[in-house]
């Protein structure tokens, strides 16, 4: 017998999402799928924090945040958990997301960990959520989080972002290229572009944020063949668009999901 405490807590919580659930491509049914999700984001900063927060107010269930860095005065333009008085503070970003997402929607339920997430880790980290979603800042850690995602078989919603580029594309384990696909190998150290030395404006972060939410809430609500089949590149200074449709792109000898060897889950640096 359902419990009639259970059914007026849902009818409640779908009543706070009712913009959302009256759009059909979500409904009803999508909205309760997103509230049970479970989301492992990797890094706070700004596509972190921003994709959190979208999250977080579309309803999903468990978001478990990892970074082991602190607020600085320097990130606050482009890292929309934060605010001045937690820069001043120097608090951990996971602490500060975690107590602003409980103040956004006090029933998504978040775990903060602040830690830096490697190949030693990524696996525990990632064993129990049905997704992973790029937060990082170098290609490194990103070619860790696409071994777990295709050694584990979860979605990896990939993106990336610095000075007004932004580029994300979306993983889907069996069915569409890996990162490996596209990128054989990252990039040497010296030609990773970073945000430190190229500069980044905060709306390209909250936009490619904002387009990783949507191609989660695809997911976790039900529909997984709306996600995108494009790597897709904005050049937001220039006004450009480029998609390069990547579905059929699969490399028959990814040494990733092709041939099973997780290299980048051996490095726990």
């Amino acid at each position: 017998m359902n419990d009639p405490q259970n059914i007026s807590k849902s009818k409640s919580a779908l009543l706070r999402y009712h913009r959302q659930v009256v759009f059909s491509g979500l409904g009803p049914a999508g909205q309760r799928k997103l509230m049970t999700g479970r989301v492992l984001i990797v890094g706070a900063g700004g596509l972190g924090s921003w994709s959190a927060e979208l999250l977080a107010r579309a309803g999903l269930g468990f978001i478990r945040l990892v970074d082991d860095d602190c607020v600085e005065l320097t990130n606050i333009h482009r890292q929309g958990l934060y605010d001045q008085l937690d820069a001043a503070e120097g608090k951990s970003k996971v602490l500060a997301a975690a107590e602003r997402i409980h103040r956004i929607n006090a029933d998504v339920e978040v775990e903060a960990i602040s830690s830096r997430a490697n190949g030693d880790n990524i696996e525990s980290l990632a064993g129990d959520v049905d997704l992973i979603l790029d937060g990082t800042d170098n290609f490194q850690s990103r070619f860790c989080l696409n071994d777990a995602a295709v050694k584990l078989s979860l979605p990896f919603i990939f993106a990336g972002v610095v000075g007004c580029e932004g580029q994300t594309m979306t993983i889907l384990p069996g069915k569409t290229p890996c990162l490996r696909c596209i990128m054989p190998d990252p990039p040497p150290p010296c030609q990773d572009p970073t945000c430190n030395s190229f500069g980044v404006l905060g709306p390209a972060v909250a936009t490619i944020a904002s387009i990783q939410a949507t191609e989660a809430i695809k997911i976790l609500s039900g529909s997984p063949d709306k996600a995108s089949p494009y790597l897709t590149k904005f050049d937001f200074w220039a006004n450009s668009l480029q998609r390069l449709d990547v579905s059929d792109s699969r490399l028959e000898n990814c040494p990733c999901c092709r041939m099973g060897c997780y290299e980048f889950l051996e490095d726990a640096d």
